[in-house]
């Protein structure tokens, strides 16, 4: 894992280049040569915040009162097959 280190001026021109060099590790951004920000892989930011990825299940348990208890049925999809002539 290496450390990178962006002027403000050069992440502004080039995201992108900092998003890639994110995939390798830490990414500095600095003001006036001093690091003001760090940019993370979001997994990297779960591990050193000890949180995990929320999962579906978690998300649905996690709405308020009465909105997980809800009635849904996805309505049907009506299809019509025809016999294909080839040749």
């Amino acid at each position: 894992m290496s450390v990178h280190t962006f002027s403000s001026r050069n992440f502004t021109r080039d995201v992108g280049a900092a998003k890639r060099a994110a995939a390798d590790g830490p990414v500095f951004i600095t003001d006036r040569g001093r690091p003001a920000f760090a940019l993370l892989k979001i997994e990297d930011y779960y591990q050193l915040a000890g949180h995990q990825e929320a999962s579906l299940l978690d998300v649905m348990d996690a709405l308020p009162g009465d909105a997980a208890d809800f009635e849904f049925e996805a309505p049907r999809l009506e299809v019509e097959f025809r016999s294909v002539e080839l040749g």
